[in-house]
């Protein structure tokens, strides 16, 4: 596959479907993208961080509609910064902040 250029469904612009997002949508069974990442960005927080698609069946996030999720804070025993985590730290196992984790 070669490297497709697309063009948004809401903004317009055009955007690159590279053949690696191409294979990792036709090995997933994807159709392939119909908006630009910033437009998909947008249309994912109108929804609700990734809640449920109208008509759908959930969809990732914390997967109840609109709840918010309980954040605890933290220290980081990387860096020792502290951050919050959306998991209550029983303190038998290290809690990283984002940087680290991504590390």
């Amino acid at each position: 596959m070669a490297d497709q250029t697309l063009q948004c469904a809401d903004c317009g612009v055009e955007f690159l479907f590279s053949d690696a997002d191409q294979q990792f949508y036709a090995e997933k069974g994807f159709s392939p993208p119909r908006r630009c990442r910033s437009c998909r960005a947008a249309a994912k927080a109108a929804r609700g961080q990734g809640g449920p698609r109208p008509g759908g069946f959930g969809g990732g996030g914390a997967g109840i509609g609109t709840r918010t999720r309980e954040m605890h804070d933290a220290t980081c025993a990387s860096c020792g910064v502290t951050t919050q985590v959306p998991f209550k730290p029983t303190g038998t196992r290290p809690v990283y902040c984002r940087n680290c984790f991504q590390k």
